[in-house]
């Protein structure tokens, strides 16, 4: 991967696609995750060809986080998932990081250095809900400075609204892919791109993105 000229460029923005959300044997699968597959793969190799950078994020958990619990209420808190070292932790195979930078929820120094010298995916972990709670994504977002950013992943009424809501608090365009996402329920899904559509983003399917 090529060093990215990052001003005015598209930013490629995957929300959680981690095995513990989307396979069905996963720890905390979205509802019918699976159908979405395709569409990531498609997306991902999408942006790899033209070059465009790619900012994951993704759940790092430990049990002793707040969010874990064994007596859950699925509201605040959930049972143990993407704890980090497992095999739910990781990616799917199909939007795998090829080079990742690994940016842990703690103050980087040196981050634009960083990011500059870096070929590969930018990779934002988080033990919260909210990716903007880790201290560099608002940082890497201005860092990267993309005219507008290319929201997927799981789940919609969750860390993908927190993600898209956040992008769109920092004035920046925001696409959402509505076939490359999916909810934790599906009576989740439409009331939420009809919030963000009211907000200012535009949404848009995999096949528009990835046309010529």
């Amino acid at each position: 991967m090529k060093e990215q000229n990052w001003d005015n460029a598209l930013l490629f923005w995957d929300v959680d696609t981690q095995e513990d959300f989307i396979l069905p044997h996963g720890k905390l699968p979205a509802e019918n995750a699976l159908e979405i597959v395709p569409n990531l793969k498609r997306l991902t190799q999408f942006a790899r060809e033209k070059k465009y950078p790619i900012v994951m994020s993704m759940d790092s958990h430990e049990l002793s986080d707040p969010e874990i619990s064994q007596t859950p209420d699925f509201l605040e808190t959930f049972p143990p998932h993407c704890l980090m070292g497992t095999k739910g932790w990781e990616k799917i195979p199909e939007t795998q990081p090829e080079n990742p930078l690994y940016i842990d929820p703690v103050l980087i120094p040196h981050l634009k250095e960083k990011l500059q010298s870096h070929k590969g995916e930018i990779i934002l972990k988080k033990n919260k809900f909210d990716v903007f709670s880790n201290p560099n994504t608002k940082k890497i977002v201005k860092i990267l400075n993309p005219k507008a950013i290319v929201v997927y992943g799981v789940t919609t009424e969750v860390c993908c609204r927190y993600a898209v809501e956040g992008l769109l608090k920092l004035g920046k365009k925001v696409i959402v892919v509505e076939d490359a996402m999916k909810p934790i329920r599906k009576e989740g899904h439409a009331p939420m791109l009809s919030t963000w559509k009211a907000k200012g983003a535009a949404i848009m399917r995999t096949h528009e993105i990835c046309r010529e």
